[in-house]
């Protein structure tokens, strides 16, 4: 009986070190969202630009964000949704694109702006004080478009 006791324990690790060896050897897939048919307008002092815009609508959406994505269009981001107004902290753990994190309010005015983020980073980027909405752009985005922090941001997802 010991035997089989011994031989199960080595079989059964010996299929966990596999699987874990297969698991961290296979690539992560980016999880890309449709981008939404409504284009998000940020109206600027130079005029309004617009984006393309995948919407983090969900906890898990909002846990993925633009994690492990290689590139994004130029005219694209991200929208964060989050469930009530309140401090948000962000991080780029497992992204590879720099960002430039636009924090929103819930009248769609942007109150902060976290330029051109560390890839990979761990640390936190936290709001500059409650916010409802992050919409995440290529970073050097809200500089070359002129974005500043009192400009607002129109969507259907925002107000809604």
């Amino acid at each position: 009986m010991r035997f089989f006791s011994h031989l199960l324990t080595f079989v059964l690790t010996a299929f966990l070190m596999v699987a874990g060896a297969l698991s961290a050897a296979a690539p992560v897939l980016a999880a890309t969202m449709p981008t939404d048919s409504e284009p998000l307008v940020i109206t600027t002092t130079a005029g309004p630009v617009s984006f393309g815009v995948e919407l983090a609508l969900t906890a898990a959406d909002r846990a993925t964000g633009l994690m492990h994505r290689q590139d994004m269009a130029a005219d694209h981001g991200m929208l964060f949704r989050f469930d009530q107004t309140r401090q948000v902290l962000m991080w780029m753990k497992n992204t590879p694109l720099p960002l430039d994190m636009l924090f929103i309010d819930d009248d769609g005015t942007i109150v902060g702006i976290a330029k051109d983020t560390t890839p990979f980073s761990e640390a936190i980027i936290a709001s500059p004080g409650p916010v409802r909405y992050v919409l995440e752009l290529n970073a050097g985005t809200a500089e070359r478009m002129g974005i500043a922090v009192g400009d607002v941001a129109r969507h259907r997802a925002i107000s809604e």
